[in-house]
């Protein structure tokens, strides 16, 4: 591993302390030494993944597989049932074990250039900043990027989207507050074109409270992306704060049912310790993880590494037991 990757684990594992801290904490008191299994330590299990938002369904499949291992196995020792719940919540994590992420995962296809990406999210769940640090990573990777400042309903979310452009030294294209967010989108994709970019990040208007209204915007402006680029967008991302915990699980529900989502960007994982809800995501809902944003610098939007996240999580090695008092 190099300096950069360890860099960047070391950002992940601190990113994530809080969700490690506490749900490290509460299964070692469940699992603590000698324990025999009963109904008590199932629910006990139970309580301390929905405790970290792994959701309800989730937490069902994971006691469920435990019960049968429990029977078919004949286990009896707490010691015995541990290893196996943190390889349920490794598998979950990486849906069943399969790694996603590419080997260079901001490479793009060769024959998508630009690689038009639109970025959806209601207001709040820091959307502009995603969209700065995503093209801070696509720079350093060597891509010439250019944003398209589309929320035309909220002059402030243009104003804070140029700065981060600024920040992270790549072309924004925008017009006046109130402009047609189509117009908008289909001026970056013809500026892209003429000026051979790699990738185009369009922002979109962060509201789901009218459905029809956002589904109908995203529709017009898929058409007219397609004037100039037949397959655009290539990607629609959907960024989700992971501090409103099942409220993000919701909003993803939701925006699935309007928008052709196929990769979630999840936020502010360093201000909460129910990391959890990054299982929840991956097992509830069929849409892979892309990043996940571990801290507040232009640095911190990382792509989702399953394996990584899970070391970060839980550890390198399986739970510690120690001896605790009951309750």
């Amino acid at each position: 591993m190099g300096f950069f990757d360890k860099f960047k684990l070391t950002k992940l594992r601190e990113g994530l302390q809080k969700t490690h801290d506490e749900f490290v904490r509460k299964i070692n008191r469940v699992f603590y030494q000698s324990r025999k299994i009963d109904d008590e330590l199932m629910q006990q299990i139970e309580e301390a993944l929905l405790a970290s938002d792994a959701g309800v369904a989730t937490t069902d499949r994971i006691i469920a597989h435990l019960v049968h291992e429990i029977q078919f196995k004949k286990w009896s020792e707490a010691s015995q049932l541990r290893d196996e719940l943190r390889a349920q919540i490794s598998n979950a994590l990486t849906r069943n074990g399969e790694l996603r992420l590419a080997e260079d995962p901001f490479a793009i296809p060769s024959d998508k250039r630009p690689y038009v990406q639109l970025i959806v999210g209601v207001n709040g769940v820091g959307k502009t900043t995603t969209i700065g640090k995503l093209a801070y990573n696509y720079r350093n990777a060597g891509k010439h990027v250019i944003i398209g400042a589309a929320d035309t309903f909220r002059a402030a979310a243009n104003q804070q989207l140029e700065i981060w452009a600024q920040r992270a030294g790549v072309d924004i294209i925008q017009q006046h507050a109130g402009a047609d967010p189509s117009a908008v989108a289909f001026d970056t994709i013809q500026s892209a074109i003429s000026k051979d970019a790699d990738v185009v990040l369009i922002d979109t208007a962060g509201r789901l409270h009218n459905k029809q209204h956002l589904m109908k915007e995203l529709e017009k402006m898929t058409r007219v992306m397609r004037k100039l680029l037949p397959e655009a967008p290539h990607e629609v991302l959907l960024v989700l704060d992971a501090t409103t915990g099942q409220n993000a699980l919701q909003q993803a529900r939701e925006f699935t049912k309007v928008a052709p989502i196929t990769g979630l960007v999840l936020t502010k994982l360093d201000g909460t310790a129910k990391g959890g809800i990054v299982i929840a995501l991956t097992n509830e809902l069929r849409v892979p993880v892309r990043y996940i944003g571990v801290g507040e610098t232009i640095e911190d939007l990382q792509p989702f590494d399953p394996a990584e996240f899970a070391k970060a999580m839980f550890g390198d090695s399986a739970f510690q037991t120690e001896t605790v008092v009951n309750g």
